[in-house]
């Protein structure tokens, strides 16, 4: 049993750092790293283009590559700073596209990359007498500047700085005299600027591949690894950023082909920044892309086994399983929710969100002097880290969609559950401010493109059968007949926006109190005899909930939540009503009439409020709604009725 272990173990309880850079140094990332499948893709060569939204995993890939025996041909990691960035984005040749422009600077940088890595690797690796192909490499490198290891060891290192000097050299003359080439103008002497820094390229590629095969490398080991990560840090969304990607994505698919199985290239990419390319050979990738996703199995595990690698010998020898983690260490259930359900349904499906949770949760119980975490301390937890990720997902798309903080207040202090028609209204009123403050962007800021951002950035789900789904993963993108969207529930406590649908809670009447008489006989036939129809009246309220209750049932369209929200309600008025029977019973004094006209208002509200919700429209709910309203005329008719009757004459 965990017993006085757990002080020790919430004490050293981590799930460690958000970002792979710092997670690989003092966090968890070793330890605690969790393969995948789009790990085990990237590691045996089957994909090129590592694809996620941002916090999904791609650089923890990145960096678990990069680790000393990870993978046995060795890796290099290209991380371009703003300066490296800036170069490519301005990078242009005449007599070329500027997509193919962009990838000629793009395979420089892999071939210069590969020559310097072939130059220390064919001793250090083969051990023998070192071929001209690797001496013509030194040359070249030495003769053009580009000796030096700090662009492989430091990420981002003065690849900025050498770009500049490379991309001259290809607009104007490298120094190609290690090949056998005195100058560039004897390649092409009639040509452009592009068929000249095509051809001075192929020379330099040609240099490289021929000193792969000398050495043998594809044979001897494992090919090397080129990776490219946080492209994110250098992009915008401007048309020469699109091209400085599809440039990457175009050299690296011509790498595979010049350097074999000597050389493979691994692209980490944010799924926003990749889907939103357009290019005529988008569709010979498809094949080499594998999409990170994280389900909440997958997610409980990586929490698992980061939280063994944090408590170690806290736990006296023992595994921290699934029991003890999520029944001795976190509450069993939260909300009424099973632990893990409640956490991975309010944060976006990605390591980072979920460290950040899991952590913060760690945080408050410790916060509190509590020797365990409690559900009060994940209750409290969850509203600050819903207010973290609704501020993160404005800083995590300002780039691509700069309106996007000016949309929350169109779901703040409501239902979570929207219609497309609601959401329209909402949007026109809003309307003329967006399109003053964001004048570029008024295509994207009607009701359709508003929809399929939020949908895409996974702010909002939309719902598909009994099913809710919500984007930012790859999923179908909104289609035209969906006419009902759920806020994701990673946001909902920041706005406000907790319930379904926003319906006013029915609060009990409390109208009863004991009648204190010295004569009992009197007292009691006289309450009997007033009580036989007041029992009635209230014998109706109950039909009148029971038979909304089977409405809502039946009523299929509307979502599970929201019609338990509203049998939530509708089981008060029925609780209620129980209750004022039960006090008859006792021969207390209820004002029946003023009971039974407070439900009939409550109905009127109720149905209101429902039919304002716009889901009778969009999903064929108006009997519910209906319902209700019928229900509420019958019960103040009922009320009106003559002293003594039953009310049986208006059913």
């Amino acid at each position: 049993m965990w017993g006085n272990l757990s002080v020790a173990a919430l004490d050293r309880l981590y799930f460690g750092r958000e970002d792979a850079e710092r997670d690989v140094t003092d966090g968890l990332l070793r330890a605690g790293f969790l393969p995948t499948a789009a790990f085990r893709a990237a590691l045996s060569g089957r994909k090129m283009l590592i694809i996620g939204r941002k916090g999904s995993g791609k650089s923890a890939i990145c960096m678990r590559l990069m680790e000393d025996g990870a993978h046995a041909g060795g890796a290099l990691l290209i991380t371009p700073d703003d300066a490296a960035g800036d170069e490519i984005r301005r990078f242009e040749l005449q007599g070329l596209a500027a997509d193919t422009a962009k990838s000629l600077i793009w395979r420089y940088v892999f071939a210069v990359h590969a020559a310097r890595h072939l130059t220390a690797h064919a001793k250090a690796a083969h051990g023998r007498k070192e071929p001209d192909s690797v001496k013509a490499l030194r040359r070249f490198l030495k003769q053009n500047d580009e000796e030096g290891v700090e662009a492989v060891d430091a990420p981002g290192g003065r690849l900025g700085d050498r770009l500049t000097q490379s991309a001259r050299g290809l607009q104007t003359s490298l120094s190609l005299e290690a090949f056998g080439v005195r100058a560039a103008m004897d390649l092409v002497p009639q040509g452009s600027e592009g068929a000249r820094a095509a051809r001075q390229l192929e020379l330099v590629e040609h240099g490289v591949a021929r000193a792969f095969a000398d050495l043998g490398c594809a044979d001897a080991h494992a090919p090397l690894l080129l990776l490219v990560d946080q492209l994110e840090q250098v992009w915008s969304a401007e048309a020469d950023s699109n091209s400085m990607v599809i440039g990457l994505l175009l050299a690296a698919k011509h790498a595979a082909g010049a350097y074999g199985r000597a050389l493979r290239c691994l692209l980490f990419l944010r799924s926003d920044i990749y889907d939103s390319l357009s290019f005529g050979e988008g569709d010979k990738f498809r094949g080499d892309e594998v999409r990170i996703a994280w389900t909440e199995s997958a997610l409980r595990e990586l929490a698992r086994t980061r939280a063994q690698a944090s408590v170690g010998d806290a736990l006296g020898g023992a595994d921290l399983d699934d029991t003890r983690l999520w029944q001795e260490i976190f509450p069993p259930s939260v909300a009424g929710e099973p632990t893990p359900t409640y956490l991975f349904a309010r944060s976006l499906p990605r390591p980072r969100d979920a460290i950040q949770f899991l952590n913060l949760c760690r945080d408050t119980a410790a916060d509190q002097c509590h020797d365990r975490i409690e559900e009060t301390d994940v209750l409290q937890a969850t509203r600050q880290f819903s207010e973290w990720k609704l501020k993160d997902l404005v800083q995590e798309y300002l780039i691509a969609h700069p309106f996007l903080e000016r949309l929350y207040p169109l779901f703040q202090n409501t239902g979570y559950t929207v219609t497309r028609g609601v959401l329209g209204n909402r949007l026109e009123a809003a309307a003329p401010t967006l399109r003053r403050l964001f004048p570029g962007y008024v295509d994207s800021l009607d009701l359709t493109g508003v929809l399929d951002t939020l949908f895409a950035v996974g702010f909002l789900g939309v719902r598909r059968g009994n099913d809710v789904v919500y984007g930012g993963g790859g999923e179908l993108p909104v289609q035209p007949h969906e006419g009902e969207f759920h806020v994701h529930p990673c946001f909902r406590e920041a706005l406000g926006a907790t319930s379904p649908i926003d319906l006013r809670r029915y609060e009990p009447a409390v109208v009863a109190s004991r009648i204190s008489s010295g004569n009992m006989g009197y007292a009691h036939f006289q309450s009997r005899a007033l009580g036989v129809r007041e029992y009635d009246l209230l014998e109706q309220v109950g039909r009148s909930c029971r038979s909304v209750l089977g409405q809502v049932g039946r009523a299929v369209g509307l979502g599970h939540d929201v019609r338990d929200e509203i049998a939530e309600q509708v089981g008060r008025v029925l609780a209620d009503a129980t209750d004022a029977q039960n006090r008859l019973r006792h021969d207390e004094f209820v004002d029946v009439g003023d009971h039974v006209l407070t439900v009939a208002g409550y109905f009127n509200t109720l149905a209101a409020q429902l039919l304002a919700s716009g889901l009778d429209d969009a999903l064929g709910t108006d009997g519910v709604a209906y319902r209700i309203d019928d229900e509420a005329r019958r019960l103040r008719r009922l009320a009106g009725g003559a002293s003594g009757s039953t009310g049986g004459s208006h059913l």
